[in-house]
């Protein structure tokens, strides 16, 4: 029965060395692994200070300028909007007025003609009855 202890004790000992060592394995990947965390971190963040950051400063210029530009466009849409129905009513006003005067012309000249046709109709009519 010792001979089964000592092989027991043996392979006991084997697994206990076999689990110290996958300890100090895994606290090593662990520590590896905190270590290309802080390496990746500076990394990234070297790049957001030579790269993204002035990207971003260039970006939002260009988004102002936009800005800048839509608000220019809209307000000279505006202004030509207005100076069109300006320009309309302008038109407007002056046909009315062309109308009115050609009418207060002609309604003289109408008159006249009007008036010359019942007088040759009456002296038609006067022929023909004599």
């Amino acid at each position: 029965m010792s001979g089964e202890l000592a092989t027991t004790n043996l392979l006991l000992g084997i697994m206990a060395a076999v689990s110290v060592l996958e300890a100090l394995a895994i606290i090593g990947i662990a520590i590896a692994g905190f270590i290309a965390y802080r390496k990746a971190m500076v990394l990234i963040e070297g790049l957001e200070v030579r790269q993204v950051a002035p990207a971003m400063a260039r970006v939002n210029g260009i988004l102002d300028d936009v800005k800048a530009v839509s608000a220019r466009v809209k307000e000279e849409t505006e202004r030509v909007d207005q100076a069109i129905h300006t320009t309309m009513d302008r038109i407007d006003d002056t046909a009315d007025r062309v109308r009115t005067n050609v009418r207060a012309k002609t309604s003289r000249i109408i008159g006249f003609i009007r008036g010359l046709r019942v007088a040759l109709e009456g002296m038609l009519q006067s022929e023909a009855r004599t």
